[in-house]
């Protein structure tokens, strides 16, 4: 019976290490983007995008996906783009941080990770409310499915660690 709980619990940490680490490659994701923002101007942005669009529009005028980039891209104020430069930078450089402590195992990073975890999940349901982003939702969920990893981790890693 100890041999079957030794392999369930093996099997959780590595769900729990590749986990970690998806949130590591979203938080460098989100660093860099957040880094673009900053030196890319809204201009740059706007004409990205209408080159992006302009084919699927010439094809189809009603293209909803395309129209609705190409709209957004022509009403991004450089407010809305500082903002989410921020946005993206600091949520990367924090959990960056957080990664970095949970994957070396640093007691102050379990805690320390749910409550920033938390505080990112009520934020994403609140700006769910007013946009009703699918993404937002599975990226809530997997916030979610973390959280109870890294709580389960932080039972486990304060069971064998000496007082």
């Amino acid at each position: 019976m100890n041999f079957v709980k030794a392999v369930d619990e093996r099997r959780i940490h590595q769900i729990f290490e590749l986990s970690i680490w998806l949130k590591g490659a979203h938080a460098l994701i989100e660093c860099v983007g957040g880094i673009l923002l900053y030196v890319v101007t809204t201009d740059a942005i706007a004409s990205w995008v209408n080159t992006f669009t302009q084919e699927e529009l010439i094809e189809d005028p009603n293209d909803f996906i395309a129209g609705y980039l190409s709209q957004m891209a022509s009403h991004f104020s450089v407010a809305s783009k500082e903002f989410y430069a921020f946005y993206l930078l600091s949520h990367g450089l924090i959990k960056l941080l957080l990664v970095v402590g949970l994957l070396r195992g640093k007691l102050w990073s379990y805690p320390a990770s749910l409550a920033a975890l938390g505080a990112f999940m009520i934020y994403q349901v609140y700006r769910y409310s007013y946009t009703h982003s699918f993404g937002l939702l599975v990226l809530t969920v997997f916030d979610a499915v973390v959280m109870v990893l890294i709580w389960h981790e932080w039972k486990v890693v304060r069971q064998h660690k000496p007082a």
